[in-house]
């Protein structure tokens, strides 16, 4: 799970703030991403046909409800959206700018990428 500090260390006798619900909503938004890296990662790393479909049709499955948390957020926060339009286009004009392979070249950095090319 997500390393964010958990905001029920117990039983909470009362009701959240908006902030605290913001903040625990971002904490759901995080688990949902991390399940959807996990199993695909274990979706990519069997040969188990059968395995693979129901990991990637669940890695989906929590996309949407990383969607769902998403759009929470847009409706519960009144700039969320400003900010992820921001970090959008910033990316657009980077993507704009970079050069359109797949993959830019880093002789000096070794990845798996790499090593895959090497191979």
């Amino acid at each position: 799970m997500p390393e964010f500090v958990n905001p029920f260390s117990g039983i909470v006798p009362r009701k959240m703030t908006l902030s605290e619900l913001t903040r625990a909503i971002r904490l759901d938004l995080s688990a949902e991403q991390e399940a959807v890296h996990l199993y695909e990662a274990h979706a990519e790393a069997t040969d188990n046909e059968l395995a693979k479909k129901v990991l990637f049709d669940i890695a989906e499955e929590e996309r949407v409800h990383a969607g769902e948390f998403q759009r929470l957020l847009n409706i519960l926060i009144e700039d969320e959206e400003k900010f992820l339009a921001q970090g959008a286009e910033e990316v657009n004009e980077m993507a704009e700018n970079t050069n359109n392979s797949e993959e830019q070249s880093y002789p000096d950095i070794l990845s798996v990428g790499n090593i895959k090319k090497s191979n």
